[in-house]
């Protein structure tokens, strides 16, 4: 699942408008609804840990999970620089191992998508149960079906800035449900002063609600809430993301 070995390089650069403090502020408002006030918390696909590192700011302990070296270099770097003790852990999210339980795992920016085979995300859903102190939460979000055919769809998206540039090609298949984005990147050099050329495929798959609840109780945890992103409301037709609410009920011996 190593999709960001040079993009990582800036995906900070491209995300600056990404409002992560929103969705940090939505997190919150979901954990004071299902009454989880946690102390110790797991990121899984953290990225370049721009949300592991505004909950540690908050003074949660944070774990952050990926399995992108590049991306977690970068989310080192954060740590340091915020005088932050954060720990960043090189894992698949399929097969992730901690020391211990925590009290809530989260998942968001549609890191779940990645895993393309249902019997995978069953694995990782598993993963989290055991995990998951009694009651812990597990919050995540998955793009959408309508997302992938009719707001990315065939479209190409650019951007250009001196830093570096991108060339964001998708094609989606209705068949397989498999997003495919095509990253075409132009890196400057700062020494060499010219720009480099990577190329990287990233594929995602998209869930009905209906698999990822499914698959959530054979993992055996208790479906909470469904919402339509960064709302309290129910999934609509258009919704391009979703958020899952789920919970810890008992693990069996």
């Amino acid at each position: 699942m190593e999709s960001y070995k040079n993009f990582a390089q800036v995906y900070d650069l491209f995300m600056k408008e990404v409002p992560y403090e929103e969705w940090v502020k939505y997190i919150e408002k979901i954990l004071k609804k299902f009454n989880c006030k946690p102390k110790l918390m797991v990121e899984l696909g953290c990225g370049t840990g721009t949300i592991t590192t505004l909950f540690a700011k908050k003074g949660i302990e944070m774990i952050g999970i990926d399995s992108s070296e590049n991306m977690l270099a970068i989310a080192k770097e954060k740590a340091i620089k915020n005088n932050l003790d954060i720990l960043y852990l090189l894992q698949d999210m399929r097969e992730f191992e901690l020391y211990g339980t925590v009290d809530c795992i989260i998942s968001i920016c549609d890191s779940l998508n990645y895993i393309l085979e249902e019997e995978e995300v069953l694995q990782t859903f598993k993963w989290v149960n055991n995990y998951l102190n009694p009651k812990g939460l597990f919050i995540f979000d998955l793009n959408t079906e309508y997302k992938y055919k009719y707001i990315l769809g065939e479209n190409t998206f650019a951007e250009n800035t001196k830093e570096a540039s991108y060339i964001w090609e998708n094609f989606y298949s209705e068949e397989e449900k498999i997003n495919e984005y095509r990253l075409t990147l132009f890196i400057k050099d700062k020494e060499k002063n010219y720009y480099n050329k990577f190329e990287e495929l990233h594929y995602e798959k998209m869930y009905s609600i209906e698999t990822i609840t499914n698959l959530l109780k054979q993992a055996g945890m208790e479906v909470l809430a469904v919402y339509d992103a960064y709302s309290f409301e129910k999934p609509k037709k258009d919704s391009e993301r979703v958020y899952f609410v789920a919970r810890e009920k008992g693990k069996k011996s």
